[in-house]
């Protein structure tokens, strides 16, 4: 039986849908069965993370109204064992029934190894329902104190919602920053309430990899993208100690 993770932040601008995109990448890269959903309706933009701006993916929409079979879920184009499910531009979240969903969260756990969700950024409804049905969460934050009080916010929501396997990840640290937090990266924690899935540093190619409509870690093995290798093989079960920042 296959995983269903869920990718949450408590503001936009944190770089969630870009990590959502490097852990699926990793993860097929490396022999797993992944499926993306964008959830973030009438925002989609996790195609372009993914490199594949160029192609007509179906909605999970769709899928929910039987307009289309899971099987059916977009193949990218250059790696293997990657499939997508969009957002769709003309409903809205509440239109979306939350036993629906989880249906095809259900379906999914049974045909892939790992079901990665991009929820919308912040508290709204595509955020309950991307985590309703999630058997692990991952809250992205940047280091900034905005960022983080939200990041707060949005696992005390959780733990409301009574959602236990939940962990952050830090995004765009920088070494500078890196080097201020250290050593109050467990009093960071504390703070916020979550343990420490990984850090992902700062990086350019980022954008480039997106203007070029390729999936980061065909660009690059440095950075970001190591950065989301290393938690890939942490969510596998690999005892993979943190990424270094230098």
């Amino acid at each position: 039986m296959g995983q269903v993770i869920a990718l949450t932040s408590g503001k936009g601008g944190t770089g969630k849908t870009t990590i959502c995109a490097g852990l699926a990448t990793c993860l097929a890269a490396e022999g797993s069965s992944v499926l993306c959903i964008d959830a973030d309706i009438g925002l989609r933009n996790l195609d372009i993370s993914l490199g594949m701006r160029d192609t007509a993916p179906i909605s999970f929409v769709d899928v929910l109204k039987g307009r289309n079979a899971l099987s059916e879920a977009t193949p990218h184009p250059d790696i293997p064992n990657l499939r997508l499910l969009t957002a769709p531009f003309a409903d809205r979240p509440e239109t979306v029934r939350f036993q629906d969903f989880g249906a095809l969260l259900e379906t999914a756990r049974e045909h892939f190894d790992f079901t990665l969700i991009d929820a919308s950024a912040g508290l709204r409804d595509g955020f309950h329902f991307a985590a309703a049905y999630a058997d692990r969460i991952l809250v992205i934050a940047t280091p900034d104190p905005a960022s983080l009080r939200d990041a707060a916010e949005a696992a005390d929501q959780l733990a409301r919602m009574g959602k236990e396997n939940v962990r952050l990840i830090v995004n765009r640290v920088t070494p500078a920053v890196f080097r201020s937090l250290r050593w109050t990266v467990d009093d960071l924690m504390d703070e916020i309430g979550l343990p420490l899935q990984g850090l992902i540093p700062d990086d350019p190619d980022v954008v480039l990899a997106a203007a070029h409509n390729r999936p980061l870690i065909l660009c690059t093995d440095r950075r970001a993208a190591l950065g989301c290798l290393h938690v890939a093989r942490r969510l596998r079960g690999e005892k993979v100690p943190l990424l270094r920042i230098h």
